[in-house]
């Protein structure tokens, strides 16, 4: 998977198209990521022993997207990732627009 935690995503498919955001969380085996502030679903918790101090209610959290539906950004524009080695032989993802490190 080409996207990591940390980088700037954005949106191209679903009801948050158009979104940008950081990558929160990333699940390879699901192919999966979470993006601040995009999916967002609300869930409803329930006090108990565990959760001391806090009480029962609604909490609004982001949902895990399919990461087809994500890109990388550059200057604002979804960029596909590649990879590249380096002279001292470390690999690299680099934007298939224009060539840069990511």
């Amino acid at each position: 998977m080409k996207i990591r935690k940390g980088d700037e995503v954005i949106v191209i498919a679903g009801k948050d198209k158009g979104a940008t955001g950081k990558v929160l969380r990333v699940d390879p085996r699901a192919e999966r990521v979470v993006v601040e502030g995009v999916n967002l679903i609300t869930k409803n918790i329930k006090a108990d022993q565990q959760r001391a101090g806090k009480e029962s209610g609604r909490v609004t959290v982001e949902a895990p997207l399919h990461v087809s539906n994500v890109a990388l950004v550059e200057d604002g524009k979804p960029v596909r990732a590649g990879y590249r080695f380096n002279d001292d032989g470390t690999k690299v993802r680099i934007s298939r627009r224009s060539g840069k490190e990511i």
